[in-house]
């Protein structure tokens, strides 16, 4: 679809929309990054000629290697109001996808070009600011990338003020994630000499992050070496594409720069269980039903942690202690409930749900 369609036109795999990805970035984290670069990816085997184009800091370590085309900015493009507005103005987006990123007047200029206005949030302060009147006004899709059990409900109060401007609810999605491939999967095993069901999936995020001791991936570097002396089954840890050290090396341990979601997806299915962060990755664990140790990176992932503890999810621990809970993980006693309450979990597939509701935007016309 482009700006010159005819009103009342709809969107086919033949036509070429345009898609603007505005997520946060920066130096640390990449959580919005990689979900952003999911969806592209999704978007790309829906409509292949569509134009796709990302806006990222220049602080952000995989900025350069962005696989779509890319403008890069002096800071993340919530500060670059004008910078950003300048962008739309020019490519003239038909969607434009703000991660947990965007001013009210950055979303109101998206809506003024006529583009479809869609907003991530992932915790309950980024859900409140894009319900703020102002801003709901000009969204016409506000997904939260958790589970309703993790953020909770809407107040009452907030769910007043959208009827009243006739808007609907922000819809919990659960995580986006790529969908596993088996053949690739094959593919990874035989690559790094992995068997399925045989390996400890390792990962502290982007590998950025720090804690009071030094960074944390090497907290789960440690508990990688752990779990290798503890079981005998090999330890697979990503270290992310934020670490700022040479990779290690350890008897035992498969250490990984970086992989591509669909192939973390994919090494996440085939492992026995997996020592993580309580960022995205969490969440996608649990959504495909698999025991997880995790201690949290940043002050945002301590609640979310919590309350899938406290359901019985997952074994949660603080970063200094996780090699001292690695045994946890390999105890029938432990592991029993947890497979219980995970399967008893529904279903969530938060890419399907995004791309739902990017078609049915771009089928129905103002």
């Amino acid at each position: 679809m482009t700006q010159s369609m005819a009103p009342n036109s709809v969107v086919t795999q033949s036509m070429a929309p345009k898609f603007l990805f505005i997520p946060v970035s920066s130096a640390e984290g990449m959580g919005e990054y990689m979900r952003s670069l999911i969806v592209a990816d999704e978007v790309k085997r829906c409509w292949p000629a569509a134009e796709v184009c990302f806006i990222l800091s220049k602080e952000a370590p995989y900025a350069a290697s962005c696989p779509y085309p890319a403008k890069l900015l002096d800071r993340t493009p919530t500060k670059e109001v004008k910078a950003v507005n300048d962008i739309m103005e020019t490519f003239r987006p038909d969607v434009v996808l703000f991660d947990a990123s965007g001013r009210k007047s950055q979303l109101a200029r998206a809506h003024a070009l006529g583009a479809k206005v869609v907003f991530f949030s992932q915790h309950r302060r980024k859900r409140s600011r894009g319900m703020k009147i102002g801003r709901a006004r000009v969204t016409d899709a506000h997904l939260v990338v958790q589970p309703e059990f993790v953020i909770g409900p809407v107040s009452a109060f907030d769910a007043f003020k959208l009827k009243l401007i006739g808007k609907p609810l922000p819809e919990c999605i659960g995580p986006v994630f790529s969908a596993p491939d088996k053949a690739r999967q094959q593919q990874l095993l035989a690559q790094y000499g992995l068997v399925d069901g045989e390996f400890v999936l390792f990962n502290a995020g982007s590998g950025g992050h720090k804690l009071a001791g030094g960074l944390a991936a090497d907290r789960f570097f440690e508990a990688a070496q752990a779990s290798y002396v503890a079981s005998g089954l090999k330890s697979v840890m990503v270290f992310g594409p934020n670490y700022p050290k040479a990779l290690p090396e350890a008897s035992g341990v498969i250490c990984l720069s970086a992989l591509a979601n669909s192939d973390f997806i994919n090494l996440l299915v085939a492992a026995k269980a997996a020592v993580l962060s309580g960022g995205d990755t969490l969440l996608q664990a649990i959504a495909l039903k698999k025991l997880v140790l995790t201690a949290p990176v940043s002050k945002d992932q301590p609640p979310r942690i919590a309350v899938c503890a406290d359901r019985g999810l997952v074994l949660a621990c603080e970063p200094e202690q996780l090699a001292a809970n690695i045994p946890a993980l390999f105890s029938d006693e432990t592991t029993g409930p947890l497979q219980q309450a995970l399967a008893a979990e529904a279903d969530m597939d938060g890419l399907q749900l995004t791309m739902n509701k990017i078609k049915h935007l771009l089928e129905v016309q103002p």
